[in-house]
């Protein structure tokens, strides 16, 4: 049997939006799907959890959506073909450095909107300027995560994502989608992924596809997984 799939969600969301997002495509390739959930402190959570996965059950898939696309990644140049069997990369948010990046502003306004004014307040505000399919999925992940969706707002705000020179070190397949409509994860993030790694191949949806259907990532993630392990 395939190892695991264990995946990550972006910030501010969790293991309920993993499961839609990737848990069909796992089950049409006959992996397990291991979703975590944020832990109070994020990054090192994550981290550990995959870690632990690796130690069960020897080279894992990993996956991830923004934030956790770039866990997902980072973690495999460290982790090696001896713990790691590949990568899908949903939505990369920024390479290298969080500044300038909209994800990362994104995710720092939030978390001092929520100190400031409150969750619901927050969630008003949002909805207010959202698609609703948007103003939706994020009531229903920050009200289960609040209050520490605060704090792993900012972690994931401060992260240092995966850059060219790191990527160009990766020895597992990686498979990016990119979203072409998408201000918060530019499309041209995940193209230079992409470029970067020498075993990677990239699939292209639109935030309208995605949205209303978040197996869209897990799908396109196979079909650029099978076109990455490939070459």
């Amino acid at each position: 049997m395939p190892s695991p799939l264990v995946a990550m969600a972006g910030t501010g969301s969790d293991a309920d939006y993993v499961v839609r997002a990737f848990g069909p495509a796992a089950r049409q390739a006959g992996r397990e799907l291991v979703a975590l959930q944020p832990g109070a402190d994020l990054v090192d959570d994550y981290v550990r959890a995959l870690d632990a996965a690796a130690d069960e059950y020897g080279p894992i898939l990993v996956g991830g959506v923004s934030i956790g696309a770039s866990i997902a990644t980072a973690w495999a140049t460290r982790a090696g073909p001896q713990r790691c069997a590949g990568v899908w990369a949903a939505l990369p948010p920024w390479s290298g450095s969080p500044a300038g990046s909209p994800a990362a502003a994104s995710a720092s306004a939030t978390a001092d909107a929520m100190e400031r004014d409150g969750l619901s307040t927050t969630i008003e505000t949002m909805a207010a300027g959202s698609p609703r399919w948007l103003a939706d999925e994020l009531t229903r992940s920050w009200t289960a995560l609040y209050p520490g969706v605060i704090g792993q707002l900012r972690a994931a705000a401060g992260l240092v994502g995966p850059d060219p020179s790191l990527l160009a070190g990766l020895a597992v397949p990686l498979a990016v989608v990119v979203s072409d409509d998408d201000p918060i994860h530019p499309a041209a993030v995940g193209l230079q992924w992409a470029a970067a790694a020498p075993r990677a191949a990239v699939r292209r949806t639109t935030l309208d596809q995605w949205g209303h259907e978040p197996a869209v990532l897990g799908r396109l993630a196979t079909q650029a997984w099978a076109d990455a392990v490939a070459r």
